[in-house]
């Protein structure tokens, strides 16, 4: 019977004879984390602020409904007070749509920076992995010529 021929051993040494710089690896990860935290803060940034915006919004929304409850002495002031809270609610729907406008333009922007940033970090990196490479194997290209001879 024939055994199945082991390629343990052929795996191992063709991973020890590939060129490979962990240092590289370890700098892309942390430029990709780092740009992660960035990314992220400007999304927490931009919840925070929204959430800002809302929990305004309510709380001024529930103090003309409280205004608006109050007892008239005539038919005529309900009616008032009803077009008095229409047109308070839509000036503060136009203001806080306007505000949650200013904050996603405000994410969009620092989005696009951080996405510019990172796309020059990538690669500053990748052209430094590639130089570097490119020099090992010009090395090791030369080694085998000398060898041969």
């Amino acid at each position: 019977m024939q055994k199945t021929q082991d390629f343990t051993k052929v795996m191992q040494d063709m991973a020890a004879n590939f060129p490979v710089d962990a240092k590289a690896f370890q700098d892309t990860f942390k430029t990709s984390a780092a740009f992660g935290e960035k990314v992220a803060k400007v999304a927490l940034e931009a919840a925070e602020k929204s959430n800002e915006i809302s929990a305004k919004w309510t709380k001024d929304t529930l103090s003309k409904v409280g205004a608006l409850t109050k007892v008239k002495d005539e038919p005529a002031d309900y009616s008032k007070a009803v077009s008095d809270f229409a047109s308070a609610a839509a000036e503060m729907a136009a203001e806080n749509l306007a505000a949650f406008a200013e904050v996603a333009k405000k994410a969009q922007m620092e989005t696009v920076e951080l996405m510019l940033a990172a796309g020059k970090d990538f690669s500053e990196d990748a052209t430094a992995a590639v130089k570097k490479a490119q020099a090992e194997v010009t090395t090791a290209a030369k080694k085998a010529a000398a060898a041969v001879k």
